[in-house]
């Protein structure tokens, strides 16, 4: 006689149940609704709760993606895109779905620079997080316009109050998964990272999670005269009104189109945004650098209600500060981003090429000068990452003071690479070395020891609030710098902190 295969795991949530599927490592329930489809009346309205459905809920599938265009000239993650409307849908990874496991959670936000990006990477997977006794949860939300645009009559912030609602959802349900809602950590990486830094500086947030862990975040907010002129802007431009009326007038497609002239417009009210933008280098890098440095053109909105403040004038009044905070960022994030461009610009002066990009002309001097084993486009491409990146780690820190707060460098350099690129700690955050596309980046060995201490401090953490190091503090500013061979150092950002003195006012 031969034993019967085991029973597809069943839970039962606020809204249904839902089946998943047994692997090794737990279980998965994949494509699981939070909130109802954002199409129709709901397409530029607050996430609503999902209807409650009869029966059982297959979730063995991923369900449908917001990204319908991936941006990959600013990523190497593979992210699907998956088409449906009910793209407000969320995975879990769990070890063990019963209810009394008790297990930490980690919840998952994709980045994409708000634009692109989806939860259903398989960098994502939360296989190696089960495998050391954590739940995972990776979200979708709405992206691009549909997500953060301005529209007079419509809810701001859409796609935060997206990010609000999977929060309830898994305070609300993830005990029958096995997780434990009173030890819930959020992480993200990019614009990921950028949309936790700013829950932890949101006052109604933070009965959700309890910590936050921030891979490449930059601190990134829209002031809403922006906002309003961006969509105000993009209206004009699809000939329609300012409204959720207006606005209904135009096809996803047509908005995606639309979306391709917001980065001219949010860099220069007097941009002509029907001109073709990188003709001449020099454009092309004043372009690429004012949009990065100055903001996204989607990003959340500062509107005084649901974001009250930015979120470093947050975090220094105290909103948060009984969080615990991991953050860091790789060392060449974007200096890859403007290679295509070397041989053009191979005899021009960096500083020259700074200054065409807005830079001060004395910090656009000094700063070359303290890169001297650079040329051209790798100083401007450092200076993209150190400006939005890497300082936004000593930003954050200095301003949560004595919060408890621990600061990372990863700074391996992949062989294929030759950097510490953008994206490249993201499969040793989930030790998922043999993903799809990681050898791409990576190459064919990649360490697994860096994997084993990255993941290792990721565990460390979302399971007991201390990742492994020092944490720190102005007296003390210790980095944990994770390399060929990991070690704690002293102030490992110590040239991006003199790089923000000088641009200080």
């Amino acid at each position: 006689m031969t034993d019967r295969p085991a029973e597809p795991p069943i839970v039962r949530t606020a809204h249904g149940r839902v089946r998943g599927e047994r692997r090794d490592t737990g279980v998965r329930f994949l494509g699981i609704p939070y909130a109802q489809p954002p199409v129709g009346e709901l397409r530029f309205a607050a996430p609503v709760p999902p209807e409650p459905w009869s029966g059982v809920l297959d979730a063995t599938a991923y369900g449908p993606t917001a990204q319908r265009r991936p941006l990959a000239e600013v990523t190497f993650i593979p992210e699907p895109s998956i088409p449906g409307d009910g793209t407000l849908n969320l995975n879990v990874f769990t070890p063990d779905p019963s209810p009394n496991a008790g297990l930490p959670v980690m919840v998952w936000i994709h980045g994409g620079g708000f634009l692109a990006g989806c939860q259903a990477s398989p960098w994502y997977d939360g296989a190696a997080f089960n495998r050391d006794g954590v739940v995972v949860v990776s979200i979708g939300y709405r992206l691009g316009f549909d997500g953060f645009g301005w529209i007079s009559d419509a809810p701001h912030n859409r796609a935060v109050r997206d990010w609000l609602l999977a929060l309830e959802w898994v305070r609300d349900n993830i005990r029958g998964f096995g997780g434990d809602p009173g030890r819930v950590t959020i992480a993200g990486q990019s614009a990921g990272g950028a949309a936790v830094l700013t829950l932890l500086g949101m006052p109604c947030a933070q009965d959700l999670f309890h910590r936050v862990h921030c891979l490449s975040g930059p601190v990134s907010q829209v002031p809403m005269t922006e906002a309003e002129r961006l969509g105000r802007g993009l209206a004009e431009l699809g000939g329609v009104q300012p409204t959720r009326t207006g606005w209904d007038r135009l096809s996803e497609e047509q908005i995606l189109d639309l979306q391709k002239q917001a980065s001219s417009l949010a860099a220069d009210p007097d941009t002509d945004a029907d001109s073709e933008s990188g003709a001449d280098p020099e454009d092309a890098l004043a372009g690429i650098t004012s949009l990065i440095a100055k903001n996204l053109p989607f990003a959340p909105m500062v509107d005084g209600d649901l974001i009250p403040r930015p979120t470093l004038d947050a975090l220094a009044a105290g909103v948060g500060a009984g969080k615990e905070l991991v953050l860091g960022a790789t060392d060449h994030e974007f200096t890859m981003a403007l290679h295509s461009l070397r041989d053009r610009l191979a005899t021009a002066a960096p500083a020259r090429i700074l200054t065409a990009c807005g830079v001060d002309e004395g910090v656009a001097a000094a700063y070359a000068a303290d890169h001297p084993g650079l040329d051209t486009v790798d100083v401007v491409g450092q200076y993209v990452t150190d400006h939005v990146f890497r300082s936004a780690v000593p930003r954050v820190a200095q301003a949560r003071a004595a919060a408890p707060t621990w600061l990372y460098r990863f700074a391996w350099r992949s062989p294929v690479l030759g950097l510490a690129t953008h994206c490249l700690d993201v499969p040793f955050h989930f030790d998922c070395l043999d993903a799809e596309g990681v050898i791409a980046v990576a190459g064919a060995e990649p360490p697994e020891a860096l994997a084993a201490d990255v993941h290792g401090a990721a565990v460390a953490f979302i399971r007991d609030g201390r990742p492994g190091w020092p944490p720190w503090t102005s007296s003390a500013p210790v980095t944990r710098v994770f390399g060929t061979r990991s070690s704690d150092t002293g102030d490992g950002y110590a040239d991006v902190r003199a790089l923000l003195t000088a641009l200080a006012p």
